[in-house]
């Protein structure tokens, strides 16, 4: 079994540049957008722990700015469990991460993320 724990390093200028576009986003009030850049990050970080968490807490505090109790309590699985199972390499590929999809559910990878992966492994 593989394990995984940090991101490669080339791929975390992508990941950050999301988690940055998503806080620019949502101090311009563009909250759908913001959202956006939230689950592209997802994606990226979604096989490695520290950064599948981070964005859950980012999505977590995300729908408590914007009061949305289905997003503050979706995310709160999210956050329990989804580290363990990028650690162990056990995701649903490509989900997005909101509490608007299901958990478990694999989802097509954009093609610019797809290839931006590929290229960074």
């Amino acid at each position: 079994m593989k394990f995984n724990t940090s991101m490669p390093t080339a791929l975390k200028p992508y990941f950050q540049k999301e988690l940055t576009e998503a806080k620019n986003t949502f101090t311009k009030r563009y909250f759908q957008q913001s959202w956006r850049h939230l689950e592209r990050a997802h994606i990226l970080g979604q096989p490695y722990p520290m950064e599948h968490t981070t964005v859950h807490w980012k999505m977590f505090l995300f729908g408590i700015k914007i009061k949305n109790a289905k997003e503050v309590i979706g995310q709160i699985p999210r956050l329990l469990v989804g580290g363990v199972k990028s650690f162990v390499g056990h995701i649903p590929v490509g989900n997005t991460g909101g509490a608007n999809v299901p958990p478990l559910k694999p989802m097509e990878i954009p093609q610019d993320l797809l290839t931006i992966i590929n290229q960074n492994k």
